[in-house]
């Protein structure tokens, strides 16, 4: 009979199926092909060295195996590693396979050119040159769902997240995304899920990255010609958990790999947790293939708590920190802090540190001169969707009615007004901006601030309106 080497490797890819779960099969054996065969030596070609070391780590006795049993005992294994923008670079795999009575193939050392002195980096997280794949979860254990207090404005993100928790990749929240204003707990909630998975499912790979640090790491395998091994050590994760991911905006190469990652991720049963400071349907500048996959699971709001949910955060964190506080005071600080939980906690710990250092009782007086300290530093920078949602609930329309092409004069003056308080009081651009508030041109919003600064001198009417909205933008 006639070998060939891919009839040589269908028979050991019939083997290897049998013999392994679906999931990794298809993750590391369907994407192998191979290149030929001569005398007992089979050449397979793989898409990087990450891959290539994986498989050595993890399935070489199955291979043994699976070789020995088409090729008999002096069966030789080539790996021809495919690097991208490279020729492909032949390295010996094994000697030969060994006797049956040892248990694993010796491998070769990798025959790296002189020009390839440096290792590449296989695992992002780890310092090159240390041979480590082991994949840290990067998860904060203090961010647990036990401090994360339930009340009306977070209750189906805490609930989704504790589904997604308890059945990883196997609910309809998938992929979820949490979002919500800054300070409301989504990074806390995202480590929550993290964490509370890795306590169930201590064997599953889960990892927390910001969007950010993710782009930082792409960016620096295109500059090392490594963005396969990049992409193969992102599909190895079963929870992959990706903080602010808006940062994803405008960077199309960014958007593009998380795409291909995010593809494999979901259809292998993967879980992908997703955070961000805006709905999807808000964000821009992010391409709309990517933003119907944020649609497929759930989206869930982290709204500004209630009062009754301010109260049970500070008596929490009172209590988790062994401290006893007036019932009057955590009324006084949870009456005047309303915008978000990092704030309220902010004053708390603040209340705490000028009582204990300075041995001063907590009074009444102590929580005024602390709250109104703390409100006034971290006055918030105002976003250009919150000033177009406040301007447009003025005019009582709503935000794509603003955002129209149509040149019906209030709604002109409305998108106009916008544009002038998005540049009064956000460090935006003029040309984002624009794109921001209808896809204009910067030449457009330029032209709306001169309109509304000569409609102020020269309309009562307008200048009452810019009045009311310049008091509550400021507020």
């Amino acid at each position: 009979m006639n070998l060939t080497a891919q009839s040589v490797w269908d028979n050991c890819l019939s083997f290897i199926e049998d013999n392994i779960q679906p999931q990794a099969y298809k993750t590391w054996f369907a994407p192998i092909k191979a290149v030929k065969l001569t005398d007992n030596a089979l050449s397979i070609q793989v898409p990087s060295k990450f891959f290539y070391e994986w498989l050595e780590e993890h399935y070489v006795k199955l291979l043994k195996v699976a070789l020995t049993k088409e090729l008999g005992e002096n069966a030789k294994l080539v790996y021809i590693i495919k690097m991208e923008n490279t020729y492909g670079n032949q390295r010996p795999f094994t000697e030969k396979i060994p006797s049956s009575n040892r248990t694993h193939l010796q491998p070769q050392e990798l025959d790296v050119p002189v020009k390839h002195k440096n290792p590449e980096l296989k695992n992002p997280f780890v310092i090159p040159g240390i041979r480590n794949i082991k994949i840290e979860s990067q998860l904060n254990p203090n961010y647990n769902f036990d401090n994360f207090l339930e009340g009306d404005s977070n209750r189906l993100a805490r609930s989704a997240g504790l589904a997604v928790a308890n059945k990883p990749g196997g609910t309809s929240f998938n992929p979820l995304l949490i979002f919500g204003g800054v300070g409301l707990g989504k990074t806390h909630l995202a480590h929550a899920i993290g964490v509370d998975i890795k306590d169930k499912y201590p064997e599953k790979t889960v990892l927390y990255i910001s969007a950010e640090k993710f782009t930082q790491q792409f960016i620096e395998s295109v500059k090392k010609n490594t963005r396969n091994d990049f992409i193969h050590f992102y599909q190895l994760i079963d929870v992959l958990i990706i903080d602010d991911v808006q940062f994803f905006s405008g960077k199309s190469g960014t958007q593009d790999v998380f795409f291909h990652i995010f593809n494999h991720l979901h259809q292998n049963g993967k879980q992908v947790i997703l955070t961000s400071d805006k709905a999807p349907v808000d964000m821009q500048d992010i391409e709309q293939r990517l933003l119907s996959r944020f649609k497929w699971g759930l989206s869930a709001e982290l709204q500004t708590p209630d009062y009754e949910t301010r109260i049970s955060i500070l008596k929490n964190k009172l209590y988790r920190d062994g401290v006893d506080m007036p019932e009057e005071i955590i009324e006084y600080v949870a009456k005047n802090i309303k915008t978000n939980v990092r704030e309220l906690e902010g004053a708390i710990i603040s209340l705490i540190a000028q009582s204990s250092f300075n041995k001063r009782e907590v009074t009444i007086d102590l929580a005024t001169q602390i709250v109104e300290k703390f409100v006034k530093n971290t006055k918030r920078e105002v976003s250009i969707d919150y000033i177009q949602k406040v301007v447009s609930d003025y005019f009582q329309m709503d935000v794509a009615t603003l955002q129209s092409k149509t040149r019906k004069r209030h709604i002109v003056q409305a998108r106009q007004l916008a544009m002038f308080f998005a540049k009064k009081f956000t460090k935006a651009s003029l040309a984002s901006i624009g794109s921001q508030i209808g896809k204009r041109d910067h030449a457009t919003v330029l032209h709306a601030c001169k309109t509304v600064d000569n409609l102020a001198e020269t309309d009562k009417q307008f200048r009452k309106h810019l009045e009311d909205l310049s008091k509550k933008l400021s507020q």
